[in-house]
């Protein structure tokens, strides 16, 4: 059966920074789950219950090495502000990701050193002169402020972090174009960026010093109606989610959820972590009971990623014609088991999103429902990301009676009858064409989210980025730049430097800079003399090695 492919459907510019803010968080957090794996196992080993139950672990030389991978893993968790401040800003530039990246961390800096003088220009420091370690931070945390890298500050947490590596890219996207007078034209271009974001990160400390204790009581209160919102808005979570996955919008509601407020505010031996990761480390750091608040977000994942979507496949296996079952089993088994070990769930979730988009969203309401059931019954296990098997061990079973690890594959065993009976019903009953049941004769095979988001007519940040950069290969366009400069025998030197290709020509009429800007992708085009300068950002260099090794030219 032919299926028709939908027009690619006009995304709003909401859709577009929605989308582009949550893809930012990916860079900062892609370091997380090294980091949780170190701190988890460590945890695992030198918790005071767990050494208890096993006097083996006593040993001294093992609770070193244990200890020195926990604290090695706590390095990213006690300094996410910082790092998303740098990821955010790195994650959203275009160009120049480097004159990103330091203006990140000077604008972090200058937030927080600016705050710290005002706080003590207006008399509102806290002295934590002659306090304990604990009562020092609940005296801080009574009156909003913290110690960020030695800085005593106020409590901007991740949002800290989220705002200034907005603030920067902003900043960032402006100055690098800008022209300076010549006198000063070194300082032009990347340099510009971090000279200018400290005077404006310092009006953006004088901005949250007035604000953001109002803004911070009203994420307190969302963050409290959130909790408030028990299993009903565990469940709405765990549907809504999934339902923005096809359209790559879920990052922009994980990651606040996982480092901000908005996930939660916990005291834990005496201090606040706000969002799910930060607490759940610290519980695991500090032993004891783990509050099921904390990862009522996380633990249904596992349930239904490694039971739920085996259940689904199963489903699909026994309804696929019986010719066609020993290829469509190979196919579902790889996937279930890759979901299963892992957590990645695309091959099995896009494929009966594209035969059957309603399959798709029956199984966004059993995940919220998986998520719900989960949460309810006291399951307390959480990862920063990669909800399979192999993270279930180490955040769930290593850690302990007090995580309720067991609850998993006992949730698990119903959750697989049920996806299977739900799926097989809607499957037999409306004649949905999952793998191996297609009537035209056509290839059995799993269908990707590429090929899924084609034939439903959704375009995501990332299509538009394809398409922005066009569809010419890199020796393509290094070959129509030759062409366009007159061919090689009207370039005598190719060179490049930061951000732009430079050819020098011995006849510019022979020039195409109309060509250059319109179909070649070039950002912009300036003459200096004989000399073409195309700019490409940090392309550049590689474009200026493709026509060099295409003219024979050596540097």
């Amino acid at each position: 059966m032919a299926t028709t492919t939908a027009p690619p459907k006009k995304r709003s510019n909401l859709t577009k920074g929605f989308e582009m803010f949550g893809r930012s968080f990916l860079l900062p957090v892609s370091v997380l789950p090294a980091a949780g794996i170190l701190q988890g196992l460590g945890s695992a080993f030198t918790n005071g219950d767990t050494v208890k139950m096993y006097p083996w672990m006593q040993n001294e030389v093992f609770q070193f090495v244990m200890g020195f991978l926990s604290k090695m893993g706590s390095a990213a968790f006690n300094n996410l502000p910082l790092i998303f401040a740098v990821g955010v800003a790195v994650g959203l530039a275009k160009h120049e990701k480097g004159s990103a990246a330091i203006s990140g961390l000077l604008g972090f800096l200058t937030l927080h050193t600016m705050l710290n003088f005002l706080l003590t220009a207006t008399g509102k420091l806290v002295s934590t002169a002659g306090l304990e370690d604990t009562a020092a931070k609940l005296a801080l945390a009574a009156k909003m402020q913290t110690t960020v890298l030695g800085i005593q500050t106020m409590d901007l947490n991740v949002f800290g972090g989220i705002i200034t590596g907005v603030i920067v890219y902003f900043v960032h996207k402006r100055a690098i174009k800008m022209h300076v007078p010549k006198v000063l034209d070194f300082f032009s271009g990347p340099r510009l960026v971090p000279i200018l974001i400290m005077p404006v990160m310092a009006l953006a400390a004088v901005a949250f010093f007035f604000v953001w204790p109002t803004v911070q009581a009203g994420i307190a209160a969302l963050s409290v109606l959130i909790l408030k919102s028990g299993s009903i808005g565990t469940f709405f979570y765990g549907v809504i989610e999934r339902l923005l996955l096809p359209f790559g919008l879920h990052h922009g509601l994980n990651w606040p959820v996982r480092t901000t407020e908005l996930g939660g505010i916990f005291t834990i031996a005496g201090t606040e972590y706000h969002g799910t990761i930060a607490a759940y480390m610290a519980s695991l750091a500090h032993g004891g009971w783990i509050d099921p608040m904390i990862t009522r977000f996380s633990s249904g994942k596992f349930v239904y990623n490694m039971f739920g979507l085996s259940g689904a496949a199963l489903a699909m296996y026994s309804c696929a014609k019986p010719e066609n079952k020993k290829k469509v089993g190979s196919l579902l088994f790889a996937a279930a088991a890759t979901a299963f070990l892992t957590g990645v769930t695309e091959p099995i979730e896009f494929t009966f999103l594209f035969v059957a988009p309603a399959l798709y969203g029956i199984h966004a309401v059993l995940a919220g429902t998986t998520m719900a059931v989960t949460s309810a019954l006291g399951a307390s296990y959480l990862t920063p990301t990669g909800h399979g098997l192999i993270n279930y061990i180490i955040y769930g079973v290593l850690q302990g009676p007090r995580t309720h690890w067991w609850l998993m594959p006992i949730v698990g065993v119903f959750c697989f009858g049920l996806y299977y009976m739900v799926f097989r019903f809607a499957i037999m009953k409306f004649d949905f064409k999952t793998p191996g049941r297609e009537d035209d004769g056509s290839e059995i095979v799993l269908h990707g989210k590429d090929e899924t988001r084609k034939k439903m007519g959704v375009r995501t940040l990332k299509d538009d980025q394809k398409a922005a950069s066009g569809k010419l290969s890199d020796h393509d366009q290094a070959m129509a730049l030759i062409k366009a400069h007159g061919g090689p025998d009207n370039i005598e030197a190719v060179d490049a430097c930061i951000t732009r290709l430079r050819i020098n020509v011995k006849d510019k009429a022979q020039v195409d800079a109309q060509t250059i800007v319109n179909d070649l992708g070039a950002m912009g085009f300036n003459e200096s003399g004989m000399q073409m300068q195309s700019i490409y950002g940090g392309h550049a260099n590689v474009l200026k090695m493709e026509i060099q090794d295409m003219l024979g030219m050596t540097e």
